[in-house]
């Protein structure tokens, strides 16, 4: 069976990402990040979404990138509410880089070509690390980089099936597919309550969230 290397943060684009590389016949190996981040709630998400979903192995690996700061998801700045423009301060100082880094390093051990990631470039919060561009570059490092593309055993293609989508579209594809997004979580200022954390509702992720799911016409299922 021909395998896929899925980034699973736990929120709707990586969880329908998932979705997709399952329906499309992969064997899914499913890569979460426990970095330090704010809404570290995520990763409880992320299981509950690799289980769903049945992939072959859930890795998290854990890192603190609060040592480095820089983010208001790893460091004491405030989450911004409300919309914002240009790059925003929840943007990790080259996260996907080093998510990706991470994956490609496993996907070698496995013999997985196909790295899948949830970027858009539609309906996103201006990180420069979710453009096509960047990810065009990243799949021409990896074929450089490793030792299974050297030798010509493996061709690395970095898969962004997302990357046109709105997040309207993206909710519609994923309830297509049968993906609960009653798992997922994309707040990044959890509100903790006396039962458990409640996403925000005026974080830039939150609002996102909302726009996605009034434009498909659904309600989203962690509100009621």
């Amino acid at each position: 069976m021909k395998k896929a290397l899925v980034l699973l943060s736990g929120g709707i684009d990586s969880s329908t990402t998932l979705a997709i590389a399952k329906n499309e016949g992969y064997e899914c190996f499913a890569l979460s990040f426990d970095y330090g981040q704010r809404h570290k709630i995520e990763l409880l998400s992320a299981k509950k979404v690799a289980v769903a979903l049945g992939v072959k192995e859930h890795l998290i690996i854990s890192f603190d990138m609060k040592k480095i700061g820089g983010s208001a998801l790893t460091s004491e700045i405030e989450v911004p509410k409300g919309e914002i423009q240009g790059i925003p301060v929840t943007y990790v100082p080259a996260r996907n880089t080093i998510f990706l880094s991470f994956a490609l390093a496993w996907a070698e051990v496995l013999m997985c070509p196909n790295i899948f990631i949830g970027a858009n470039f539609v309906d996103y919060s201006g990180y420069p690390d979710c453009r096509p561009e960047y990810l065009k570059a990243f799949e021409s490092m990896a074929n450089l980089a490793t030792k299974v593309a050297v030798e010509g055993k493996i061709k690395f293609k970095i898969e962004a099936p997302l990357l046109y989508l709105t997040k309207a579209e993206i909710i519609k594809k994923g309830i297509k597919l049968g993906l609960d997004y009653s798992l997922t979580w994309s707040c990044y200022d959890p509100q903790e309550t006396m039962d458990f954390p409640k996403p925000c509702m005026k974080c830039p992720s939150c609002l996102l969230r909302q726009k996605g799911f009034n434009e498909a016409g659904l309600r989203d299922p962690l509100l009621k």
